[in-house]
């Protein structure tokens, strides 16, 4: 099972800047155990969305012939949390892409509130250099479930 900690992109420019929209819902499961009677989006998966947003940037402008896994979180703040009803818009920019991978910088915001910020590393691996067993169907996850997220915002795989 894949999961997804964006909804749709509502902006992309190849190799510079993408931005992705993440509602957060009470019926998100995860939110009912942390915290009970104060649910709030775990850090953890407020990252894994900024993650999702640029390492999404970063294969896209390689034209997914990578398999982009993230490598190091240099830098991640959070300044409040997210709670159900908010709508996290993530603004991924590119700051470095190369055959060996890329780094990006990433905000989350709710309306003009700063959420998060984040730096964050990429690597390119291949798939025995990942551990990937000999004949395991491992497509970039771009490939096979976002493809309709990226076709929404106007990308063509």
């Amino acid at each position: 099972m894949r999961w997804f900690w964006i909804d749709r992109f509502i902006e992309f420019e190849s190799g510079k800047q993408a931005k992705a929209v993440k509602n957060v819902s009470l019926a998100e499961e995860h939110l009912h155990d942390h915290f009970p009677g104060f649910p709030v989006m775990p850090c953890s998966l407020i990252m894994e969305g900024m993650a999702q947003t640029g390492g999404i940037l970063l294969g896209e402008t390689h034209q997914f012939k990578h398999l982009v896994f993230l490598a190091k979180v240099p830098k991640f703040v959070s300044h409040r949390p997210a709670r159900p009803g908010d709508q996290l818009i993530y603004t991924a920019t590119l700051l470095e892409a190369r055959d060996e991978g890329g780094m990006v910088n990433v905000t989350a915001h709710c309306g003009e509130e700063l959420v998060a910020e984040s730096e964050i590393v990429f690597a390119h691996l291949s798939e025995a250099e990942a551990g990937i067993p000999a004949g395991v169907n491992q497509k970039n996850v771009v490939e096979v479930g976002l493809a309709g997220i990226l076709a929404d915002a106007g990308i063509k795989k």
